[in-house]
């Protein structure tokens, strides 16, 4: 069952897009749905060139990066972005050990780097974390 505070994320609060780029089928399902619940607008990409292809039509608001994408790995993605000038806030995605990764995430200019398995609530709390590094709209 989903423990989730559903009275902190009324429906049609949040209605910021978020993008999820993660090659497993089963994790891109997991997380669709517990952002769905939290009034999030999700969109889900197996690779980090769907993704990077998407993009041109519909610059989301934040972006969850697998790092360890087949192809472009997240910190790839990320790189790719900033260089075609799309300030997207990104919370990294991992299951790996390796601490070396959090320095990476954070030279790479990711809000957060989560390791598999997160919780629900750690998840949502980076989402908004990074939402509000968001830069504002002029």
């Amino acid at each position: 069952m989903l423990a989730l505070d559903l009275h902190r994320y009324p429906a049609g609060v949040n209605a910021a897009a978020i993008a999820v780029v993660d090659d497993e089928a089963p994790v891109r399902t997991a997380l669709r749905r517990l952002l769905r619940l939290a009034s999030y607008d999700v969109q889900v990409f197996e690779s980090g060139d769907a993704f990077l292809a998407s993009v041109r039509e519909r610059v989301p608001d934040c972006a969850l990066l697998d790092v360890n994408l087949q192809g472009l790995s997240g910190f790839e993605v990320h790189a790719r972005l900033n260089e075609a000038g799309w300030k997207i806030p990104v919370v990294f995605v991992t299951a790996s050990d390796d601490p070396e990764l959090d320095d990476a995430a954070r030279r790479a200019g990711g809000s957060q780097l989560l390791r598999k398995p997160f919780s629900n609530e750690a998840l949502l709390a980076a989402v908004e974390r990074a939402l509000g590094t968001k830069p504002k709209a002029s």
